[in-house]
């Protein structure tokens, strides 16, 4: 089992920024890919960005230039800095990792970006 914590969402004017952190616990061993998924109201969940445990990235294009992802394997952690935030931003974001090609997930974080 593996257990994620988000933390950072919160409100803020367009423009602003925010970063969200992951802590990941539990059997961990093994966690492959790591990433930021949102929801906003009556929309599918979609992925924001994701990290393997090389460093390599993956973003959404509606996302690409403003928001960065991160990776610390050491403290079992993941982040996400975004930047220029957009009211369309506004969403539940989830924390998610892959272990052995299962899904975990966090409980969510809002995050609203007021214009």
């Amino acid at each position: 089992q593996v257990q994620l914590v988000e933390s950072g969402g919160g409100l803020v004017q367009a423009g602003g920024s925010l970063r969200l952190s992951c802590a990941a616990s539990g059997s961990i061993f093994g966690i492959n890919v790591m990433g930021w998924y949102r929801q906003a109201p009556g929309k599918k969940r979609e992925l924001v960005a994701a990290i393997g445990s090389s460093g390599s990235t993956n973003y959404a294009d509606s996302v690409k230039g403003r928001f960065t992802i991160s990776r610390d394997n050491a403290m079992n952690m993941v982040a996400l800095q975004m930047n220029s935030l957009k009211p369309e931003d506004t969403a539940v974001y989830y924390c998610n990792a892959d272990l052995h090609g299962f899904d975990y997930w966090g409980q969510g974080t809002q995050v609203t970006v007021s214009s």
